[in-house]
């Protein structure tokens, strides 16, 4: 017995080890060709070290384009969307999770049925609208509407971690003369610190990684974020690939380190959400 359940060890272990260079193996190529000139990348058979380290391509993005403008908006943008959703998410999903009011349930199956309709059935009628407004080719079309919900799937996370807090607590409140907003404030948010964090951690990659939004809505280079910013190093007919991997991994970098900063409450906030639906 003792025999087997070693060898199960070890066999689980060995898939586990090369699924995690699978999945590793696309990383290591992105390094490996940002140090690398266009005549080491593609030739055949493939190089595994660069030799010599080009470094080069690094210095190039902030040289050739305006790189670090690219960094400061996508910031701005990402802010300004973590501020809406953290806002705005928290407060929907407390008024569906915690209190009572005609309508509720219809309206939550109503947020829910949104999450199946795919952004690309909204985004005509969206940018119509924007357009009508006068604001296109601002960040208003990214960041406004994470105030008004932040995300059904937001909404509903939440939610469900909201309606795990035993209701008792909510008695006490009303007992000792307080309100909503004091059990808000002083129960519901310090106990789902972990939840609010999740949202918080998905918001953050999502806004990061948005290439589409960014596109449909900035024409002005100035304005461009990083993930639109990275297709200027592609021309009609070339690419300069190495200074492409290294911008890339320099894009990549912050959203790397967010995640591993933040994973312990991502796993915690994922365990504990759900629990009582």
């Amino acid at each position: 017995m003792a025999l087997r359940r070693g060898l199960y060890r070890t066999l689980l272990y060995g898939v586990l080890v090369i699924g995690s260079l699978i999945c590793l193996f696309p990383f290591y190529w992105l390094l490996r060709s940002s140090l690398m000139d266009l005549s080491q990348i593609f030739v055949v058979p493939p190089k595994w070290i660069p030799s010599p380290f080009n470094f080069d391509n690094f210095r190039q993005p902030f040289e050739v384009l305006s790189f670090e403008r690219y960094f400061l908006n996508t910031f701005i943008v990402v802010g300004g969307v973590l501020a809406g959703v953290l806002l705005s998410s928290t407060i929907s999903a407390y008024s569906f999770a915690r209190m009572k009011w005609t309508g509720r349930d219809k309206m939550f199956a109503l947020l829910l049925s949104s999450m199946m309709l795919p952004f690309a059935v909204t985004l005509i009628p969206s940018f119509i609208g924007w357009q009508a407004l006068g604001l296109v080719n601002s960040y208003a079309p990214l960041i406004v509407p994470a105030f008004f919900g932040g995300g059904a799937f937001n909404i509903f996370l939440l939610r469900q971690f909201y309606m795990s807090i035993p209701k008792e607590l909510d008695e006490a409140v009303f007992v000792d003369g307080g309100s909503h907003f004091t059990i808000f404030s002083r129960i519901i948010l310090p106990l789902s610190r972990s939840a609010v964090l999740v949202i918080g951690l998905f918001s953050f990659l999502g806004t990061w990684n948005d290439f589409l939004g960014p596109l449909v809505y900035l024409n002005d280079e100035v304005k461009f974020t990083l993930a639109l910013g990275l297709q200027q190093f592609r021309g009609m007919y070339n690419a300069e690939w190495g200074v492409l991997m290294a911008a890339s991994l320099l894009v990549l970098l912050p959203a790397l380190i967010v995640f591993a900063i933040g994973q312990r409450y991502f796993m915690e906030g994922i365990a504990l959400t759900g629990i009582k639906g």
